[in-house]
């Protein structure tokens, strides 16, 4: 049995103790001891077990736990022996001091509420530890410099602390200290959001700097974290910094379930013929060459909920940046997105290490988060040949294929984009599909014209877009709730070559009872057109000069099934002719 299902847990001792479903990773020990890294930074998504991992090294290593070797009996890294048959790692057991902190609950990007957070989280890591003073290796001097580290300390302070610690704790028991650092990126992340980017990493760098680089009381340490920033912003100058991403094949057996983990769960909560439609759901993650791999909380929850099947993992917290991106990206970011929520995949460049300030203009730095945070999988990896004539400048540049990681990650994203369309747009958003199912022009004017008004602002990015930049992506968004809505019903396309030019929108009908549909978009133009009428004839116009309907009638609809929209804006007002 592996005990009983149970979300939340976090603490490897309470897991153990309280008898929490937990599948065998300690072998993470003993991959990360041997490699001897001295920094260690692994990112993987969020839930992959990354904080029990670490709460799981605390507890072999820290003194703390120095009697507690019952934690650790019969599993992976207590049985292990060397060549000679001697128990490999039983005498680590609890013998380092260990400083443990998490950036997890930094929820805010205000850069006060940051420094904030940050001096909170290790003010209570000195209030913890705060009986090593009474100790007789220590003086006043010392203890009032310990005291000097609270809620209120100056910035300064803040950044050396963790290192005085470890130097504080070399003292007292003659080791130096392994230090982790749980969720390095999340207030990362929140200041980006907030447009505090600069001034938190000026924070951060600081504090990194003293923690890792120049702290001589450190013995090894673990950072982990959901991306990998990239190195010039706050891991400048930490050059003894090790980097494990997804693409690694290090430690990629030691976070997630393997497929044979999760099935035999499966087979142990009674759940054995689910196997399938479990994959089909929650199966797509790989680390380096190791596919197959789940997320650890979808399949706890699914087994909790008694095998229902939900978005679980993609529905938890966290997918703020995500879709921010996605909703203000643009237009190239939405058609993408278009494809991949119809099913398909797509090329890209990955650079695993993350520019934040490259995210509001960078596909492909959009895509390579997207990739990181899981909610993109590997389909296959191209190399460019060195010595290529076409791409002499992109000699050994790995080229990705993309696709949504699996239905459960489809599902966030389709829930995503209903989103944007406000609560007061989305029943108009609904009646509009209705009404262009039925072919009802009028009602297709009032409910668009509604929808406009009040999601148009939600796609504007940048401080003066055009009008024909803001219509764009309005557009691209209301073709991505196209393909949300009538998936299933519809082929939804969008800007694909048919006759002798490009379409904006086209829905082919998978069954022969519905008529398919073409609609071209177009921004009044005062210099040509003297109403929005003159603007809807010019897109209906367009589509009969390049006969967008060709690529219809090539798969046999007949030319009376094909109906044609010309879609005219002018700021936030439509018309539908």
């Amino acid at each position: 049995m592996l005990g009983r299902p149970a979300l939340g847990y976090q603490d490897y001792e309470e897991v153990i103790t309280e008898n929490i479903f937990y599948i065998d990773k300690t072998n993470f020990i003993s991959e990360w001891w041997e490699y001897g890294d001295k920094v260690t930074l692994i990112t993987r998504p969020r839930r992959f077990g990354k904080t029990l991992n670490l709460s799981t090294v605390e507890c072999f290593f820290s003194n703390k736990y120095a009697d507690r070797c019952e934690l650790f009996e019969s599993k992976a890294v207590w049985d292990a022996r060397d060549a000679d048959g001697n128990y490999k790692y039983r005498h680590l057991q609890g013998t380092f001091p260990v400083i443990f902190l998490s950036f997890a609950s930094v929820k805010t990007g205000d850069i006060e509420g940051i420094k904030a957070a940050v001096k909170q989280i290790i003010a209570e890591l000195y209030r913890k530890h705060k009986d090593m003073m009474s100790g007789t290796a220590f003086d006043d001097n010392d203890r009032r410099d310990y005291n000097s580290v609270n809620d209120l300390m100056q910035d300064g302070t803040a950044f050396r602390a963790v290192n005085r610690l470890s130097e504080y704790m070399e003292k007292l028991y003659g080791k130096k200290a392994i230090i982790l650092l749980d969720e390095y990126d999340t207030p990362m992340q929140e200041a980006w959001l907030a447009g505090t980017w600069d001034e938190a990493v000026s924070f951060f760098r600081s504090f990194f700097d003293a923690t890792f680089k120049t702290n001589s009381h450190i013995y090894r340490s673990i950072i982990t974290g959901i991306t990998r920033i990239s190195k010039e912003s706050i891991f400048s100058g930490l050059n003894n910094l090790k980097v494990v991403t997804a693409t690694s094949d290090k430690y990629a057996t030691c976070f997630g379930f393997s497929e044979q983990e999760v099935f035999s769960a499966l087979e142990d909560k009674g759940l054995g013929n689910e196997k399938q439609e479990v994959k089909r759901w929650y199966d797509g993650f790989s680390f380096g060459t190791y596919k197959d791999i789940y997320n650890p909380w979808s399949i706890l929850s699914f087994i909790e909920n008694n095998a229902r099947y939900e978005a679980y993992w993609s529905n938890t917290s966290g997918n703020g940046l995500i879709n921010s991106l996605i909703q203000k990206g643009n237009t190239d970011i939405k058609q993408t997105m278009e494809e991949l929520l119809a099913g398909r995949s797509f090329k890209a460049e990955i650079d695993e290490q993350i520019v934040f300030s490259q995210l509001d203009g960078n596909a492909n730095a959009v895509w390579s988060l997207l990739l990181a945070t899981g909610y993109l999988k590997v389909v296959e990896v191209e190399t460019v040949a060195a010595g290529s004539s076409e791409n002499p400048d992109r000699d050994g540049d790995a080229c990705y294929t993309l696709s949504i990681t699996n239905f459960e990650v489809k599902k966030m994203f389709q829930k995503m984009v209903k989103g944007w369309f406000s609560s007061s747009a989305e029943t108009e958003y609904n009646d509009f599909i209705k009404a262009l199912l039925a072919d009802d022009k009028k009602a297709m004017n009032h409910y668009m014209n509604k929808v406009a008004l009040a999601t148009f602002s939600s796609f504007d990015v940048g401080n003066k877009p055009s009008e024909y930049a803001e219509s764009e992506r309005f557009y691209h968004g209301f073709v991505l709730g196209l393909i949300v809505d009538l998936a299933g019903r519809y082929d939804v396309t969008s800007n694909r070559e048919s006759g002798f030019g490009r379409y904006d929108v086209m829905l082919g009908p998978l069954n022969e009872k519905d008529d398919a549909i073409i609609i071209e978009f177009k921004v009044y133009d005062p210099d040509d057109e003297k109403t929005l009428d003159d603007t809807v004839k010019d897109a209906l116009r367009q589509i009969e000069e390049k006969r967008y309907s060709t690529s219809l009638e090539a798969k046999g609809i007949a030319p009376e099934r094909i109906r044609k929209y010309g879609f005219a804006f002018r700021g936030k007002e439509c018309r539908i002719g």
